[in-house]
């Protein structure tokens, strides 16, 4: 099945400039838009595991800027 959809001439040039000689504009578009939309992998880690991950992120995002304030002290030349 297929459906029509109309594009500005601007919306149009991109997404040609973005097709290859072997690709059809269906492809283009589902290569740009990329496999999966976040609403079809909400909810696939269970609460425990999220949080875990959620921890993680964090542990990782702090000692991040700790490094980054080490360097920028040597910088400085503290």
């Amino acid at each position: 099945m297929s459906k029509s959809i109309r594009l500005s001439e601007e919306a149009y040039d991109r997404l040609a400039a973005h097709k290859t000689e072997d690709e059809t504009f269906s492809e283009v578009v589902l290569r740009l838009a990329g496999e999966r939309s976040l609403l079809e992998i909400a909810g696939i880690l269970s609460d425990e595991e999220a949080d875990a991950l959620r921890d993680a992120i964090d542990d990782r995002r702090e000692r991040r800027a700790n490094g980054l304030e080490e360097v920028a002290d040597r910088m400085r030349g503290a």
